[in-house]
């Protein structure tokens, strides 16, 4: 392995961060409606060329929901079990009841508590797929509205009939109106398992490089081994400190086949030491460590691709220009994420306008263009569906999940193959890198390998569905949905 480098500094994110702010500023006063660069015969698009089709991945990613709490109630998904008369045959055992139990409710309010969604959280939740000790994770361990209880947000969170915990609750359209709209317009994925069965660390290394683990001897990745509850969870590049991931990601291979990449995040994101977002306290637009993983990998340092980690002003003037990367990942800033205690109003507001941005460049980018919304982990939210345990580390328990594509196939409005976050590297590898995978190798054509010793290929597990079979790139395609941000 080369010899670690001295860390750049990056171009200053004050100017960016200006650019941030008036982008989301005036896509937020965008009228709902058609965009006016839509024609509707989209050109270079040929169906026998399946996914390489796509020019544009785009993967927005969110916090801390599951799939019941979003979608449990969506006609056709696999949703909450219900008895033959609509009622809901789910009931949670609470163990402050003398084991009586509780069952879902419609929870209207834009806040939510949450529950614990760490390691242990889950082996509690999902108990040997009994899919019945929320209540009890719940009451066993903390979650931030325990550790900070006198948080406005915190306090406008409320209970459900008879005290019960809003992990039991569920939204609906009323809530998430935005989001229901996009289900129903293009594909909902209703089998999208958590990657580990942990927290959003982990699930943001899995969705970056297909492992979470920790390595004892920092530039060394053979000394890397599993770890789903602690990979260096707090890490900050404010602290200085040598980078922890040493094995690879996908950036890696992306490097080396001149793919065009970026993972956008807040304009304060602290990235490198010597960052303005690093020397002040973190804030409203941040994005947090926990949601940033690549500025920890040696990789980046050793590729110099720091400025591909990019504030929101270029995402979106890229968007409008018609020159988006050809990989693109977007982080939420703090309490624009949907962790709770955030409000999910903003969360909604904030991809609405990510989504509109695409919808509303130019026509030939929309049509080369697929992006895929989803949550990282469950938040302590109740889900029914137990998942798979395909390796040492996970799957983890369901999160809400859709395509969103001009190609999202018709007859397929809802999707039951069963995902995990490994599909999306499977298609950016099957679409950009030829099928080179994450295999341990990590040597794109055969010239710059990055050994580690991950256990698993997760993009060749037997079970994983194939993204590209849920593209129609034959039919009609589906318009664009620019929705209000702020629906009434």
């Amino acid at each position: 392995m080369a010899a670690r480098r001295t860390i750049r500094v990056r171009p200053s994110l004050a100017v960016a961060g200006v650019c941030a702010l008036l982008a989301v500023s005036l896509a937020s006063s965008l009228p709902a409606g058609a965009g006016p660069n839509h024609d509707p015969a989209p050109r270079g698009v040929d169906p026998a060329q399946g996914i390489q089709n796509l020019d544009h991945l785009i993967f927005i990613v969110q916090e801390n929901r599951s799939f019941d709490s979003y979608f449990g109630t969506f006609p056709g998904a696999n949703g909450i079990p219900t008895k033959a008369d609509g009622s809901f045959r789910v009931c949670v055992p609470d163990p402050t009841i003398g084991g009586k139990c509780r069952k879902p409710y419609h929870d209207t309010g834009p806040f939510d508590a949450g529950g614990p969604h760490g390691w242990k959280a889950s082996q509690v939740s999902v108990n040997h797929n009994r899919m019945n000790g929320y209540i009890r994770s719940w009451h066993d361990f903390s979650s931030t509205c325990k550790a900070e209880p006198h948080d406005p947000r915190c306090r406008k969170a409320g209970k459900g009939p008879h005290g019960t915990p809003d992990v039991m609750g569920y939204h609906t359209f009323k809530e998430i109106p935005n989001y229901w709209k996009y289900a129903k317009r293009y594909t909902l994925q209703d089998r999208m398992f958590a990657p580990a069965d942990s927290w959003t660390v982990p699930a943001h290394l899995f969705m970056m490089s297909g492992w979470s683990a920790r390595c004892p001897q920092p530039n060394d990745p053979m000394s890397c081994v599993s770890d789903v509850v602690r990979p260096d969870q707090f890490w900050n590049p404010a602290d200085g400190e040598p980078q922890p991931y040493a094995w690879a990601d996908i950036t890696w291979l992306l490097y080396h086949a001149g793919v065009d990449w970026a993972y956008y995040v807040g304009p304060d994101t602290c990235v490198e030491p010597t960052d303005p977002g690093c020397a002040a306290p973190q804030n409203k637009l941040a994005t947090g460590p926990n949601q940033n993983p690549l500025p920890g990998f040696d990789t980046i340092d050793q590729t110099n691709q720091w400025d591909r980690i990019a504030p929101y002003g270029e995402y979106f003037q890229r968007a409008a220009d018609g020159t988006l990367p050809s990989v693109t990942w977007i982080a939420p800033i703090t309490h624009r994420g949907e962790h709770p205690p955030d409000t999910i109003e903003a969360g909604q507001a904030w991809v609405t306008r990510a989504v509109n941005a695409v919808m509303e460049g130019p026509s030939d980018q929309w049509a080369h263009t697929a992006i895929f919304l989803f949550w990282d982990d469950w938040g302590g939210f109740y889900d029914h569906l137990p998942p798979r345990r395909v390796d040492e580390n996970g799957y983890g328990i369901r999160v809400p999940s859709m395509l969103i594509s001009p190609w999202a196939r018709r007859d397929l409005p809802i999707d039951h193959t069963e995902y995990s976050f490994d599909s999306f590297l499977k298609l950016i590898e099957d679409r950009f890198l030829q099928g080179e995978r994450l295999d341990g190798i990590n040597d794109y054509l055969g010239s710059n390998p990055w050994p580690d010793p991950r256990p698993t290929v997760r993009e060749e597990v037997p079970t994983l569905g194939d993204l590209r079979f849920a593209f129609d790139f034959g039919q009609v395609p589906r318009a664009p949905l620019i929705l209000d941000p702020n629906p009434g």
